[in-house]
């Protein structure tokens, strides 16, 4: 594959928000060169629930002897769901699936374990690229993390190389930040050229979400409604802020459930829904004070840019000016499925998507895993 491609990315958070996210990117691999159509896809209301079990078994699984039966199950049903995904998304805009040259295919986390000294990390995504590409026609790009936790590395985050992408394309500074705020949140820092760095801030949406799902209150506090009502608990922020995670070095990873919502156990529903904003706040300028040189500006994406608590959270008390994705032109609800079709160019071409400042990889590595269609059209 040379030169300038369409590639079509697929991507489902831990926050398990019932969606699949759909963009197309045209690029090489280095430069951005358009970004094309993209959506949010709903998936049946039964595999969330197939896919919230299979959370809940992997947590007592731990990567420890054979898997789970209902990762089989939750595996072949999402695949379908996000295939099915992908042919309404490419007939809804007009573009023929020979026309994509490859699909990024993240596929689900179940369980994220970062190593530990004399101890490989672990991940697991559930996702079946070979049978996705016989499915859509196309070449798939899939399984992202493992090689770069098999060398040793972290195996997150994975988003930084497309992130400075995208600060290139606006001609950003050096000193440069994004912050994606997902299940978790994770910094990209870039200093300019190919110089960069990243690492898991700490928890973002996951306990939120799992907060105000636990009381009966939704699926998420839409709009920082529920924090914007409660009181933060200060003495219980300053606690959580003393776990070793935030002064370690990076790089560094977290699993969704490494700061469950049960931190703000005791509280009232909206007095948990604030304190966990805070917190989340809070982490992000622990964060910041490790990198090189703190950042004057931190352009935010994923769905927290949508909560204003947890907005103005991070920008009190991180210390920093805190802008939207949509300040500087970018697409919020899409960058992290044009992350994985950008990644998916950078695999078909062999180009490294993991980096020793990123994951503690020992070398820049390739990674992923190319799942190559009989019936691709090239």
């Amino acid at each position: 594959m040379m030169g300038s491609v369409w590639a079509l990315g697929l991507m489902t958070g831990t926050v398990l928000d019932g969606m699949v996210d759909v963009a197309l990117v045209r690029t090489d691999g280095e430069e951005i060169h358009e970004l094309g159509p993209w959506g949010l896809v709903p998936y049946p209301a039964q595999l969330r629930s197939l896919l919230a079990e299979a959370q809940s078994a992997a947590l007592e699984w731990q990567f420890e002897g054979p898997e789970p039966e209902i990762f089989r199950r939750a595996e072949r049903a999402l695949t379908s769901a996000q295939a099915e995904a992908a042919r309404a998304f490419l007939s809804q805009s007009g573009v023929s699936a020979k026309d994509v040259s490859v699909v990024g295919f993240h596929g689900q986390t179940v369980l994220h374990r970062a190593p530990q000294p004399g101890r490989l990390g672990d991940t697991r995504q559930l996702g079946d690229g070979e049978w996705l590409a016989r499915e859509l026609g196309i070449d798939v790009a899939y399984d992202f993390r493992t090689a770069d936790v098999r060398a040793g590395g972290q195996g997150a985050p994975l988003s930084a190389r497309y992130h400075v992408a995208l600060l290139e394309s606006i001609a950003a500074a050096p000193n440069s930040a994004v912050l994606n705020l997902g299940g978790v949140g994770n910094l990209t820092w870039w200093a300019g050229r190919e110089e960069f760095l990243a690492f898991d801030t700490g928890p973002a949406n996951a306990p939120l979400n799992d907060w105000v799902r636990r009381h009966g209150l939704g699926e998420m506090d839409r709009g920082g409604s529920l924090a914007q009502a409660g009181t933060v608990d200060e003495a219980r922020v300053a606690l959580l802020l003393g776990h070793p995670y935030f002064a370690a070095p990076y790089p560094k990873s977290l699993d969704r459930n490494d700061f469950p919502a049960l931190l703000a156990n005791g509280l009232a529903p909206a007095d948990g829904a604030a304190t966990l904003a805070a917190f989340v706040g809070a982490t992000v300028g622990k964060a910041l004070d490790l990198l090189p040189e703190r950042p004057a500006t931190l352009v935010v994406c994923g769905g927290g840019r949508k909560n204003p608590v947890l907005m103005d959270a991070i920008g009190s008390r991180a210390a920093v000016n805190v802008v939207a994705a949509e300040t500087v032109g970018w697409r919020g609800d899409a960058i992290e499925a044009e992350c994985f079709a950008y990644l998916a160019v950078r695999v078909a071409r062999a180009l490294p998507i993991t980096f020793p400042r990123t994951t503690g990889a020992p070398r820049p590595m390739i990674g992923g895993r190319m799942a190559v269609s009989s019936s691709a059209v090239r």
